[in-house]
């Protein structure tokens, strides 16, 4: 799907590396590996290697709203994220003189609220907390960001593989090319989770499990990194069917975008190469897609890469990827 004169007018990340994309970027720049952290799981005398988010150095004033107080980890995250890439534009939207849409890509969801009132329940379900319930659904994250930015715009949320991201920004893109409003944020955001990790084995041990969020503003505009293009989805069943995903995905990218420098879930990254962002960050599906797509668009938006690739082959799901470039090129 090819669109035109669509930017990104801003990005955010919250990462292991920090509460800021300047964090993201020194932290993958380095090229070490971000320090584990051991999670317990029941039934293990070890935990399982995570990669945490730190706590963030000076105090949140937006933790204090109303909708915050009691939220999960992957709201925080994702309000960060999302706050950051708005930047200044955060006020006019809340006046109504900016009006934004939000897309929220996750694939666990609020998986820490639900353990807790799960377990409230098995104990007693009458005095299981009706507090913590709301904080359960996918799209509870997605509803404390609209509520805190004042926007009655769009507001979807997708459940899906490291692949949702790219599909909310196909989504943005739809509806940005039908004025539908005047900006989009595009936001992963993932928590850590005993059962989010170990399940995440089954996919890669090699790379510990991750949390946080990425965000970026899509509008229409001829300033600022272009979205390109981004590819179909190439679905697959089984493992054995995912290489050929993948390699039907990179094929697309080749067509569209020969050349580019790579900034996929499975290769180095950046101009000339670099370290893997997951290698770095650890995986956390959706948000570390952000997190490609984020350094991707610095990359252009700096002039370091005249136009960069995005190729994402999901956990389980999917392969997809997308372009950005320059608006020269």
């Amino acid at each position: 799907m090819a669109v035109k004169s669509l930017a990104i007018a801003g990005m955010g990340a919250v990462s292991p590396a920090g509460w800021s994309v300047t964090d993201l970027e020194r932290a993958v720049a380095a090229g070490s590996p971000l320090p584990n952290s051991l999670m317990d799981r029941p039934g293990w005398k070890t935990g399982l290697k995570v990669r945490r988010v730190p706590a963030p150095n000076t105090p949140v004033s937006w933790m204090k709203h109303a909708r915050l107080r009691r939220s999960s980890p992957i709201t925080r995250f994702a309000t960060a994220a999302a706050l950051e890439a708005l930047g200044d534009r955060a006020e006019k939207v809340a006046n109504g003189t900016l009006h934004v849409g939000i897309v929220y890509c996750v694939m666990a969801g609020c998986v820490n609220y639900s353990g807790r009132f799960y377990r409230e329940v098995l104990v007693d379900p009458s005095t299981a907390s009706p507090l913590v319930f709301p904080e359960t659904v996918f799209n509870a994250p997605a509803s404390h960001l609209a509520a805190l930015l004042s926007t009655p715009v769009a507001n979807y949320t997708l459940v899906g593989d490291d692949t949702a991201f790219l599909h909310g920004l196909a989504i943005a893109a739809g509806w940005l090319r039908e004025s539908r409003m005047d900006a989009c944020l595009v936001v992963g955001a993932e928590e850590l989770d005993w059962l989010t990790g170990d399940a995440s084995r089954l996919f890669d041990r090699r790379t510990a499990t991750a949390e946080g969020a990425g965000a970026v503003l899509l509008e229409s505009s001829e300033a600022g990194p272009q979205l390109a293009a981004i590819t179909s989805p190439h679905p697959y069943l089984a493992a054995g069917n995912r290489s050929d995903a993948a390699r039907a995905m990179q094929a697309e990218l080749d067509s569209v975008a020969p050349g580019a420098d790579r900034f996929d879930s499975g290769h180095a990254h950046g101009p000339g190469g670099g370290t893997a962002v997951r290698a770095v960050t650890g995986n956390a599906f959706n948000a570390a897609t952000a997190w490609q797509v984020v350094l991707a668009g610095r990359a252009v938006q700096s002039g370091a890469a005249a136009c960069a690739r995005i190729g994402i082959t999901g956990c389980n799901q999917a392969a997809m990827g997308a372009v950005l470039k320059t608006q020269s090129r």
